[in-house]
């Protein structure tokens, strides 16, 4: 993987199936398949972190919808 390619959880996920079919196939080189693994650890991490980031952006909405929740169960009522 260079520097400038962009990938989303989506085509990363479609290269590593990729690789894991290329590594698979026991047709890879020696360094071919060093390359391979390499790329598919960068994928691996980046999948991590889009994973990790959108766990945390879920915690926050849930947070948010407590804090909405407790704001009006904590205002009074218009009879009172």
């Amino acid at each position: 993987m260079n520097e400038t390619t962009q990938h989303t959880y989506e085509t990363a996920t479609a290269r590593i199936e990729e690789i894991i079919r290329r590594l698979d196939s026991g047709e890879a080189g020696l360094r071919e398949t060093l390359d391979l693994v390499r790329e598919g650890r960068e994928l691996v991490e980046f999948c991590a972190a889009e994973l990790e980031a959108v766990g945390q952006g879920l915690e926050e909405l849930r947070l948010e919808e407590l804090v909405a929740r407790l704001e009006a169960g904590s205002r009074p009522t218009e009879t009172e």
